[in-house]
């Protein structure tokens, strides 16, 4: 494949790249199934940036031009391409992310779940959290037995009014919804905001749950490079000049899965985007409670004008508990409400009274600060073990539970995965956590279960 790229042009690098894939296999009439370079092979022809091969290649795969099969490549796609406002949603592309999930709640109840998204159960700490449940019980009021409030329980809300202004982030308690979780909250956002054929940007890698969703409603989903202090701002940039996304979904702080935070030059670069291109963004902080001392948060910088933010409790305290949040601009979470008691009439009031009384009794605040230190210890073993093995790590985080890292001598996290599998580890292919399933080498770690000595020995001779 002969491609003419003009680096003095003003079309960035990476549209002409997809520009002249597309032509290429109209003219010569390439038939679907046909194998396209590799990344490698097609970043060396043409002097440029591994980076810029996969951001073109991804954007082909969104359009229906090309298909990405993980471990094998890219192929050209059968059929005419689909285009962006009426694709359709397949069982498969749902059982792309599905599968992985079931993977993880299927896996042997052995097996060592070193790729999963909590902590180990043996970190919980249930005495705190048994006492406020029974404290809660005595009451004996409706929380035992009535629907809650449509917003979510008043004194829940009043609390977390006051642990959102220590991040800067004033909101009133008209401002902040409460949820089931945090995958709840996201559910209630798309279900409002966007409709079949829109156009959305995500960051890749990210968060897999969130690309599943938005294929079930059909969007359009446009990957945007996670750098070191968050989206890549340049590429962000570049894709605004020829999509206009209706939402940006970003990770504020020890983002999943590369355990980055956003930096505040970043920070102020996507806001000063959205305002000049008219796009909201989702800022999911649902790891929060993990970081000792808070950085910039966009919604703090925003207001919460363009920008929704969320978070949960499911990481820090209970999964099973299911209270999550939103904050937004009042018109937004009336809307918000409304689609709230349609789809699920409210949220569990016993456990948001559950999580207030901890909130309210300190014992959250001290079960969070010891979590931090374990995760701290953890996090530098990790690095220490993964550092003596040769493994290349993406970014050093400076708290939270991912590492994402890849070994230089594996070219697809796809036989990490079964190699992985054999010792007893559960872990999900890097290609699970980009939009368009781009294979990778990268694979995600959680350092909460890296101490287990099966993962010592995998992760030690990876190999083997």
């Amino acid at each position: 494949m002969k491609l003419c790229l003009d680096r003095h042009s003003n079309t960035p690098i990476v549209q002409q790249l997809v520009d002249g894939i597309r032509d290429w296999i109209e003219r010569h009439g390439i038939a679907g199934g046909q194998r396209l370079p590799s990344i490698r092979r097609l970043s060396a022809a043409h002097g440029i940036s591994r980076n810029t091969v996969i951001e073109a290649y991804e954007q082909l795969v969104a359009h229906g031009w090309i298909r990405s099969k993980p471990g094998s490549g890219f192929f050209v796609a059968a059929g005419a391409p689909r285009g962006l406002s009426k694709a359709g949603v397949k069982t498969a592309d749902l059982e792309d992310v599905t599968g992985e999930m079931w993977k993880l709640f299927r896996a042997d109840k052995g097996d060592l779940k070193l790729g999963c998204g909590w902590l180990p159960g043996h970190w919980r700490e249930s005495d705190d959290l048994t006492q406020a449940i029974r404290q809660v019980a005595r009451q004996g009021d409706a929380s035992l037995f009535d629907y809650g409030t449509p917003m979510g329980t008043p004194e829940l809300r009043s609390l977390l009014q006051e642990r959102l202004r220590r991040l800067g982030l004033e909101a009133p308690a008209q401002q902040i919804l409460l949820t089931a979780g945090g995958s709840h909250a996201l559910d209630l956002i798309v279900r409002l905001m966007l409709e079949p054929g829109d156009v959305v940007f995500v960051e890749s890698p990210g968060y897999y749950n969130l690309f599943g969703l938005l294929r079930l409603q059909r969007i359009t989903v446009i990957g945007i490079p996670r750098l070191a202090g968050g989206p890549d701002t340049e590429h962000l940039e570049a894709l605004l000049r020829r999509y206009r996304p209706k939402l940006f979904f970003t990770n504020s702080v020890f983002h999943n899965p590369t355990g980055t935070t956003l930096i505040p030059t970043v920070a102020h670069r996507v806001l000063q985007l959205a305002e000049r291109h008219g796009f909201r963004i989702v800022e999911d902080d649902i790891y929060a409670d993990f970081q000792h001392d808070p950085t910039i948060r966009l919604a703090a910088l925003d207001g919460l004008e363009r920008v929704i933010y969320l978070g949960s409790f499911s990481k820090s305290l209970s999964c099973s508990l299911r209270v999550g949040f939103i904050a937004a601009a009042p018109a937004l979470v009336k809307r918000l409400v409304d689609v709230k008691m349609l789809t699920s009439i409210s949220a569990s009031r016993f456990s948001e009274q559950v999580v207030a009384t901890m909130l309210q009794n300190g014992s959250f605040r001290k079960l969070t600060e010891r979590l931090r230190i374990k995760l701290g210890d953890q996090m530098a073993a990790t690095r220490q073990l993964l550092g003596e093995a040769g493994w290349e790590v993406f970014a050093e985080p400076a708290g939270g539970m991912f590492l994402w890292a890849r070994h230089p001598r594996i070219e697809s996290s796809t036989r990490l995965v079964q190699g992985a599998q054999r010792a007893g580890i559960s872990l999900s292919p890097g290609h699970a956590f980009h939009p368009q399933g781009t294979d990778s080498p990268w694979i995600r770690l959680n350092v909460a279960y890296a101490r287990d000595p099966r993962a010592t020995r995998f992760l030690g001779n990876p190999l083997d």
